[in-house]
């Protein structure tokens, strides 16, 4: 048996720190970008953000019209508005599902019109991701509001398309806005049919735009 001296185990010794050295990440390393999820909602806050930033300049109407396109990339509407009247979806017309669609979209936009309206120093902030069911991931974030209590909003997204988009957000980390649409828009389809649904919505999408409904 071969006996290594010590300046063979010294010059090996050197080679496993060598590696060791350059196989750590620097310290000066920038620090790992978000997940697709998370990083999803850093843009939806981001828009979010400049618009509330140009509220009053430029009007609900401006507002609704940013807002149209940010729900539209982040949000899957297609996927929601489906699951908002749960098991009629599939009774309706491939032309009805559309209309209820296009409705769905406009009301989603002026509902976030109507919410975000002013800005005064609020922030977002990202705390964290966890694996849901059905293949989703919800991220759990919170809005600081520097003159009020502050709002934890947690979004459930999943991957269609190559993108992370939110299919359901969470008022107060508790409450569906998915659930609580459903609830109703079933509701109302069921008792009274589609074309009294698709007026309840269109009539508050347009008493959002006037500012009579908060």
């Amino acid at each position: 048996m071969h006996r290594r001296t010590p300046i063979a185990l010294a010059s090996l010794a050197s080679i496993v720190l060598a590696v060791a050295v350059a196989s750590a990440p620097s310290a000066r390393a920038e620090a790992p970008s978000r997940s697709g999820a998370s990083a999803a909602i850093d843009a939806l806050h981001e828009g979010l953000l400049g618009v509330m930033k140009q509220a009053d300049a430029i009007g609900y109407r401006g507002r609704y019209d940013r807002l149209y396109a940010i729900v539209t990339q982040s949000f899957d509407l297609p996927f929601m508005a489906e699951k908002t009247v749960g098991r009629h979806w599939s009774k309706l017309s491939p032309e009805e599902q559309q209309q209820w669609l296009a409705s769905f979209h406009e009301m989603t936009a002026a509902t976030y019109a109507g919410r975000f309206e002013g800005f005064s120093g609020q922030t977002f902030e990202v705390l964290g991701e966890e694996p849901a069911g059905h293949g989703t991931t919800v991220v759990r974030s919170v809005l600081h509001n520097p003159s009020g209590e502050d709002v934890q909003l947690n979004y459930r997204l999943h991957e269609t398309g190559g993108a992370w988009r939110v299919i359901d957000v969470y008022l107060n980390g508790t409450v569906s806005e998915l659930a609580l649409r459903r609830s109703e828009y079933s509701a109302v389809l069921k008792r009274d049919g589609f074309a009294k649904l698709i007026e309840t919505i269109e009539g508050k999408t347009q008493e959002l735009a006037t500012g009579s409904l908060n």
